[in-house]
């Protein structure tokens, strides 16, 4: 619970949603009028507040996912502009992001009015990879508002007959009651089917789907097609060149996508929701433009800095840099590695993405910080660069990061560590798995005050026994005749070594 004081007027005049709901709140007997906003955030809402009275809301160095919230509850309290601008930010700016966490910020946009683009956004991968949403393990779930959106695409790239097993299959879902077996149902099942489709089926492209799979498919579901549409239907597999009364629409533009496949990451998604079971209060005096108290729910969350946006609506574009320890033509060369190229990408045909999840000098440099922030991302890249000299060193790793394992070693035969060239290393040194049995060590929970990302036996090792990777020189890049994992040594020294930064970053196969 916290609570914020504000003038009634200033929110009536910038917030439709907010004028509504002041008009129907009753005033106590101090002129007060309380306001609960359950689906928001502390920290969330403290921002929008004072985007509401000051026009500025300032995300220089903010989380993506922050931004999203933001833009998600702009948009339920009417603050069109601001929520606008956020949505075409994170679609040129953070298209990564939104292509990773596909199922998260898919489903909201849908139960909300607005968000025209990004719905858009999505619909264009999906169109292309259908599968994303009809395989997925939540289709059923999928709102009502987002199939139709889907169905009405004259590009949906799928036979016909399979999303009309599709529809069927989610109208199903919607009616739990129904028997297992369509022979079972009676009248009113199909009745029921009919009334849960009844935005769907118009958009299915009966007149294109092959007579077999009518027969096969389509005639045991009839009862819940018009009847004039079932007639047209047969007259139009027996006489096709008779016209029919039923509208047709066109076939469906299936096209072979530029890529054979698309990579969306589930792992670790952020929860959907907001909001806590915790209903705080807004107090809002009404006379004399006294001060109003907002409660929300006071989270936990990572600091919350600020995308100047002044009242008129324009944004500045957050400055930051790509990284502070690689440059692209790393990236070039470490995407050349993970797809085991005898040459280097150049870098208008880089293949990947390098999402960043975790910057020391941004999100600090304690061990324990490491396994919080990368717990469950597949498919990584740990760079590092060596206080004193200048070496940046790292591995890649393929499999998913875990940090409530008890202490074990990871096999693998794709992970490798590396030393990267730059204007002190005259060439990059790749060091691929030996020993596959080896490859990563999962330190255990209690050892995670101490042990960041470990390769190998020692070859690539982040280590502090005082929480902080740039103290005391406990980081390592060992290797030892008798006793390694990698095939070759990527410093020329087994000295231990602190850090001056260091980043982890998803890697994201492009569209």
């Amino acid at each position: 619970m916290k609570s914020f004081t504000a003038h009634s007027v200033v929110l009536r005049y910038r917030s439709p949603r907010f004028d509504k709901e002041l008009e129907n709140a009753t005033t106590n007997k101090n002129h007060i009028k309380t306001i609960r906003k359950p689906n928001i955030s502390a920290p969330i809402f403290e921002i929008l507040l004072k985007y509401i009275y000051g026009g500025i809301v300032n995300i220089e160095d903010t989380d993506t996912k922050t931004i999203y919230e933001l833009m998600i509850n702009a948009n339920e309290l009417e603050l069109k502009k601001l929520s606008g601008k956020l949505e075409r930010y994170l679609i040129e700016s953070k298209a990564s992001w939104l292509r990773t966490y596909f199922y998260l910020v898919y489903h909201s946009i849908f139960n909300s009015n607005g968000f025209k683009c990004l719905k858009k956004f999505y619909n264009d991968i999906i169109v292309k990879y259908p599968n994303l949403i009809f395989e997925s393990e939540d289709f059923t779930s999928l709102q009502e508002t987002a199939l139709i959106s889907v169905l009405k695409r004259d590009d949906l790239n799928i036979e016909e007959i399979k999303i009309w097993g599709y529809v069927i299959k989610w109208g199903i879902a919607q009616n739990p009651t129904l028997p297992t077996n369509s022979e079972e149902w009676s009248v009113e099942d199909f009745k029921a089917l009919k009334i849960t489709l009844q935005q769907c089926l118009p958009l299915i492209r009966y007149f294109h789907i092959p007579g077999e799979d009518i027969w096969k498919n389509v005639k045991p579901y009839k009862k819940i097609l018009e009847e004039q549409l079932w007639d047209d239907i047969t007259q139009y597999f027996m006489f096709p060149n008779q016209p029919v009364k039923s509208l047709v629409l066109p076939a469906r533009i299936i096209s072979t996508p530029d890529l054979p496949s698309i990579i969306i990451s589930t792992s670790n998604l952020p929860s959907r929701k907001i909001s806590t079971p915790n209903l705080p209060s807004i107090i809002i005096p009404t006379s004399h433009l006294p001060l109003k108290t907002i409660s929300t729910p006071d989270l936990h969350s990572s600091t919350i800095s600020t995308l100047n946006l002044p009242p008129s609506g324009t944004i500045l574009t957050p400055k930051f840099s790509f990284s502070t320890v690689i440059n692209k033509e790393h990236v070039a060369e470490l995407s050349s590695w993970i797809d085991r190229k005898s040459t280097i990408y150049s870098l208008s045909n880089i293949p990947y993405e390098f999402q960043l999840i975790l910057r020391g000098s941004r999100d600090g440099f304690h061990p324990k910080t490491f396994w919080n922030m990368c717990n469950g991302h597949v498919g990584t890249i740990v760079v590092a660069k060596v206080a004193g000299t200048n070496e940046i060193v790292g591995g890649y790793n393929p499999l998913a990061w875990n940090n409530s394992t008890t202490g074990t070693y990871m096999k693998t035969n794709n992970s490798f560590i590396f030393s990267l060239k730059n204007k002190n290393i005259q060439n990059s040194i790749l060091s691929r798995i030996k020993d596959q049995s080896k490859a990563l060590f999962y330190s255990k929970s209690d050892h995670q005050n101490v042990y960041g990302p470990y390769f190998g036996y020692c070859e690539f090792i982040m280590e502090s026994n005082v929480s902080d990777f740039t103290q005391e020189q406990q980081c390592m890049c060992s290797h030892f005749s008798s006793c390694h994992a990698y095939k070759k040594p990527i410093r020329t020294t087994n000295e231990r070594f602190s850090i001056v930064d260091y980043e982890v970053f998803k890697i994201i196969e492009k569209f």
